[in-house]
């Protein structure tokens, strides 16, 4: 039970990105109140994801699990449109403030409207947190200041996130329990059932549910014998509650429909040439299954040619360990 992020060449599709789509409101109240309040959520919202593809595509500004752009009302009592671009930066990144910059003034010379960024940061740096991109010359001064949450500063919040009705207070629980136990697959399989029946416990609808696992199994990934084991406790406990939601859903399809996703998508970008995509997107499933990897595995993966890259990214979508990926082990044949 290692759900993947499905993927196409010019956007890593992840179940960050679903969640944001799916729930968006409840996005920026969790993460951005102070937003929040001043949007008029009753006029509607609407994501703009050609939009945002074309004013990135020419970009080289480095790779984040997920990005959006969405078109958004201000309450003032007239119309009064604007947009927000969200990041969810999965690692430290020396030029993310410069690409917020980037992206910001992009949006604004297209639309000629009003651009509200922030951030969410997910990477394994306490002291990393970009805030600001600014720069002076001869008298002329521009910069851009936006606000960013960090999942690590979660961390001493645990009981709290676990009484937060907010599904992000889920997910936000979700990556810090992954982040704490890459080391221990026990405990994180113990710490995943705990989060399962706490989704289950909250009484959302059905879809709510199989969105906000599908979040959690990606972001805990366990070996095949302990991922046996959540499917095992999760029809138990739904013949218990007469609740046939995650397990309803089509294991064996869903999980093919996710490694094809991905191969395809891998695929695509290297008979198009992209081999700098195919890298990043490496990286971003690396991280996302064995959060972090090293700098130096990083940069193996930035030297290694074409073949090389493809043959590594076969072997994570399945591979138990890092060792496994790069051939100091057996991958998995499951």
């Amino acid at each position: 039970m290692t759900s993947a992020p499905n993927s196409t060449p010019e956007n890593y599709d992840t179940p960050w990105k679903e969640a944001i789509e799916h729930h968006f409101v409840e996005f920026m109240a969790f993460y951005f109140p102070a937003a929040h309040a001043q949007i008029d959520w009753g006029q509607g919202y609407t994501f703009l994801e050609q939009e945002l593809q074309a004013i990135a595509q020419d970009s080289e500004l480095g790779k984040r699990f997920v990005d959006k752009l969405v078109r958004v009302t201000r309450v003032t009592g007239q119309e009064d449109w604007i947009y927000i671009h969200l990041e969810v930066q999965g690692a430290a990144q020396a030029e993310f403030a410069e690409r917020m910059f980037v992206y910001n003034y992009r949006i604004y010379d297209r639309y000629r409207r009003p651009v509200a960024s922030m951030a969410v940061l997910a990477d394994d740096t306490p002291s990393w947190k970009p805030q600001e991109f600014r720069f002076e010359v001869l008298g002329c001064q521009h910069s851009l200041q936006f606000p960013v949450a960090k999942l690590l500063d979660y961390a001493d919040q645990e009981q709290s996130l676990q009484d937060d009705p907010n599904p992000f207070a889920l997910v936000t629980l979700a990556h810090l329990q992954t982040r704490a136990t890459r080391k221990d697959p026990q405990a994180r399989y113990e710490a995943k059932w705990k989060l399962v029946q706490l989704l289950y416990r909250r009484g959302w609808d059905k879809q709510r549910i199989i969105d906000l696992f599908q979040v959690l199994d990606w972001m805990m990934a366990l070996p095949e014998h302990l991922s046996e084991q959540v499917w095992e406790n999760i029809n138990n406990l739904e013949q218990e509650k007469r609740m046939a939601y995650v397990s309803s859903v089509k294991r064996i399809g869903i999980k093919k429909g996710i490694e094809q996703g991905m191969q395809q998508g891998m695929q695509q970008g290297m008979q198009q040439g992209r081999r700098a995509e195919a890298v990043n997107l490496l990286l971003v499933l690396l991280n996302a299954r064995f959060t972090p990897i090293s700098e130096e595995l990083a940069s193996r993966v930035h030297l290694a040619d074409a073949g090389v890259i493809e043959v590594w990214f076969q072997r994570a979508i399945t591979s138990p360990s890092l060792a496994a990926v790069f051939g100091d082990e057996p991958a998995s044949t499951h």
